[in-house]
């Protein structure tokens, strides 16, 4: 009998798994499905792209470039997901259809910038009013709640795929926590993120790290006065973000947010939001008269998360404070009417 029962149960957990398989299967062929269908609605099956008269390779190519101003061939390489030989081709075609240029890097003469011309602007301009238009009639179709399932679960999915690529995991389903403080490895973990994340964006090379690493450790050793405060992202005891209000190197009781910044693989999750509203409730506690914030033209997801937590741009200008030249931007935070807070001194 007690065999018998045995013989039944592991019959059971063999079902049981061969149903979950086979529901993974169907999810898997569902996904793959649609991608497809997303491929050939978006246009990429065919020879141009976007109106253009450009294959996909070099429409990216345009779209890449436009809002950072300039990158290097290896950079578009790796935002790409291209060999070399495949993006110095596509490169070359454009620098002879007069969409692209080259010019020499300041600090490495081995290195090419590459950027738009201006008819290169002119392309980029209209490739973007395309894609907007075919995405928003597309969005026009759903319900409110609908439109932001598709953009949390595309941005989610682009993750997946990325980490997968590259060998990692992708921080999707794990769970990240908030905290406030000194952790040991801080310094180091925001530095590298930093290093990784604006030497692919713009090119940042070891001034940048060092200006960084630099005023890192001069800000930690702060930390004990009430004005001062940096907030952590962890993720299975790993720091993957951080975000810092320095209440004291800025006149007039103004708080200087730095060194905010999320690791690849965990941005568009929400957790760079929730950072960036801990420190500004931190500022409106603690009655400082405005937040400033010092960034350059060309991160977009930034400044859009910026202006939703009331930042406005209050200035733009061509310098190399970090070591490299862009358009600096100065965005600045008015604390919110009603909210005088209890002014902290250093």
């Amino acid at each position: 009998m007690l065999g018998m029962v045995g013989d039944i149960v592991v019959a059971c957990n063999k079902n049981e798994e061969r149903e979950v398989a086979h529901r993974n299967l169907q999810l898997i062929d569902s996904i793959r499905s649609a991608s497809r269908e997303m491929v050939r609605e978006l246009g990429f099956m065919q020879t141009t792209l976007a109106a253009t008269e450009y294959p996909p390779s070099a429409v990216h190519t345009i779209l890449e470039i436009g809002p950072r101003g300039r990158l290097t061939a290896a950079q578009l390489c790796e935002r790409l997901c291209l060999e070399r030989s495949s993006v110095s081709r596509m490169v070359r075609k454009l620098i002879d259809a007069g969409e692209l240029e080259e010019s020499a890097c300041e600090t490495d003469g081995r290195v090419k910038w590459l950027s738009l011309t201006a008819k290169g602007k002119r392309s980029h301009t209209s490739i973007e009013a395309f894609g907007r238009k075919q995405v928003a009639e597309a969005l026009a179709q759903l319900a409110p709640e609908q439109q932001h399932e598709v953009s949390s679960g595309l941005a989610m999915y682009a993750r997946a795929l990325a980490a997968n690529r590259q060998g990692g995991s992708s921080g999707v389903i794990r769970p990240i926590q908030i905290e406030r403080g000194y952790r040991c490895g801080a310094i180091g973990r925001i530095v590298e993120m930093h290093a990784r994340f604006y030497g692919s964006q713009a090119g940042f090379g070891s001034f940048f790290e060092r200006k960084v690493a630099g005023g890192l450790a001069e800000f930690t050793g702060r930390l004990d006065r009430s004005c001062n405060g940096l907030w952590l992202a962890i993720s299975d005891q790993r720091i993957v973000g951080s975000v810092a209000i320095d209440g004291e190197d800025l006149p007039e009781h103004c708080a200087h947010l730095r060194w905010f910044i999320m690791e690849d693989g965990f941005r568009g999750a929400g957790a760079g939001r929730r950072l960036l509203q801990e420190a500004l409730a931190f500022c409106d506690a603690g009655g400082f008269s405005k937040t400033r914030l010092w960034t350059f033209q060309g991160l977009d997801a930034a400044r859009r998360l910026y202006e939703s937590q009331g930042f406005v741009l209050e200035e733009a200008s061509e310098g190399q404070q970090w070591g490299t030249k862009v358009i600096e931007q100065c965005f600045v935070r008015a604390r919110p009417p009603g909210n005088p807070g209890e002014r902290m001194n250093p």
